[in-house]
């Protein structure tokens, strides 16, 4: 995808709505949030999970509209759209809208 940015989403071939999804932190994160990520990763201290949505900026204005609070507003990146959230434990939940990556959108190569 560019930037070295890869990851791998495994799922079980009769539950397709459950994906267990593996990267490295990297782009698009900042350096410094990527290392925050490495960093929160090493000492074991950051849970967290994602949730699919057909539509991220609507469930985001609902969400907000109920109180949660967000630490990243709906965002485009190379998989789809996302927004980040917290529960009351410090657990991130990423909430993605889902897109087929096409390449050359992304990355050094992106116009």
């Amino acid at each position: 995808m560019g930037g070295g940015f890869r990851w791998l989403t495994v799922k079980h071939p009769s539950q397709q709505e459950l994906e267990v999804t593996l990267m490295e932190p990297g782009p698009p994160l900042t350096e410094d949030m990527a290392d925050a990520v490495r960093r929160s990763l090493a000492a074991g201290s950051m849970g967290g999970f994602g949730l699919s949505t057909d539509d991220c900026q609507a469930e985001y204005a609902r969400l907000v509209d109920l109180g949660v609070e967000f630490v990243q507003p709906p965002s485009e990146r190379p998989y789809g759209v996302e927004a980040v959230m917290r529960d009351n434990s410090g657990n991130w939940l990423v909430l993605v809208e889902s897109r087929a990556f096409t390449p050359g959108e992304w990355g050094p190569d992106a116009s």
